[in-house]
């Protein structure tokens, strides 16, 4: 079985990053690439509070409650969010890197902290409102 890099320029993929450029030092692609799995890691802890916070709702003694409905609903779009922006951030840096180009700013930080900040207050919310 050949490896990624044996194969012609034309047969990775995705064709639209490994069609271009030259290849970069193997650190940068490296480095890029445990920042991808970084933002994976983001994602499925995300996902999984979400998960965690439906679980204590359907436990609850006084029955479901739609505000701790939309927390969890939240939260796991969050993370689908994330892990849809993670592998966009990946493809968008590995392309700048083979181009020898200056590195994009980074868009799902801040968006991500800032959404994490209205699901956090939101969570306080629930929290006060529902004296869990």
């Amino acid at each position: 079985m050949a490896l990624d890099n044996d194969a012609p320029p034309g047969r990775r993929w995705p064709r639209r990053i490994y069609g271009v450029g030259e290849e970069p030092d193997p650190r940068f692609t490296l480095a890029n690439e445990r920042t991808f799995l970084a933002w994976i890691r983001t994602a499925l802890a995300l996902m999984a509070a979400g998960v965690g916070v439906e679980a204590l709702n359907a436990a609850s003694t006084t029955g479901p409650d739609p505000l701790r409905t939309s927390l969890a609903v939240l939260l796991v779009l969050a993370g689908v969010a994330c892990s849809v922006a993670a592998f966009g951030r990946w493809m968008t840096m590995e392309r700048a890197l083979r181009k020898k180009a200056p590195l994009p700013p980074p868009a799902l930080a801040p968006v991500l902290g800032v959404g994490l900040g209205v699901i956090g207050v939101s969570a306080m919310v629930l929290l006060l409102v529902s004296g869990f």
